[in-house]
């Protein structure tokens, strides 16, 4: 699990960085603006992995997730994150071949979230795409972060957070809907 210590570059409320790193503690402490990503893995078939949230996540959880989600740390960029946070939260090595523009960037949108006084989290998200075919059997999942992963068709994770199973920073779902459905 990251530690409230991580530190991340806090942003203005436009998303563009101040250059100076604070404490994930304190951001979500003070609701200070920074970055994150999220990233879709996507199958032949057009199914995207999903995964719920352990239930000793801090926010959120028990709820399903889209494939892989995490803070941009301190003095990274936000493909090689999306990269590194694929073997961090599923434990997939990602082939010798890939390249950082093999992360389609699909867009980016801000969230707020307030849990409570003490939690306010204000996030600029990057949303990627990354196609790959592997099977449920490979991924090793870290147990302190995911508790369980599956495949789904963009039509049930559509209807899973209509039912409120989902984490409710959704604005992605539409864009990975249309993106899917077009082909």
């Amino acid at each position: 699990m990251k530690q409230s210590g991580e530190l991340l570059e806090v942003c203005n409320e436009n998303g563009v960085g101040l250059g100076y790193p604070e404490t994930r503690g304190n951001v979500h402490k003070k609701g200070l603006w920074h970055r994150a990503i999220i990233v879709a893995l996507v199958n032949d078939e057009n199914q995207i992995l999903i995964q719920k949230r352990a239930k000793t996540k801090e926010k959120f959880p028990g709820l399903w997730d889209l494939s892989v989600a995490g803070h941009i740390p301190f003095g990274h960029d936000a493909v090689s994150c999306a990269a590194s946070e694929v073997m961090e939260e599923v434990g997939q090595m990602l082939p010798k071949g890939v390249q950082l523009k093999d992360f389609r960037f699909m867009t980016s949108f801000r969230s707020q979230l307030s849990l409570s006084d003490e939690f306010i989290e204000n996030q600029f998200y990057d949303f990627f795409i990354y196609n790959c075919n592997i099977p449920l059997s490979a991924f090793h999942l870290q147990k302190d972060e995911v508790e369980e992963i599956r495949y789904a068709t963009a039509f049930e994770i559509k209807t899973m957070a209509e039912q409120g199973l989902f984490h409710p920073r959704t604005e992605w779902i539409n864009v990975l809907y249309n993106y899917i459905t077009k082909f």
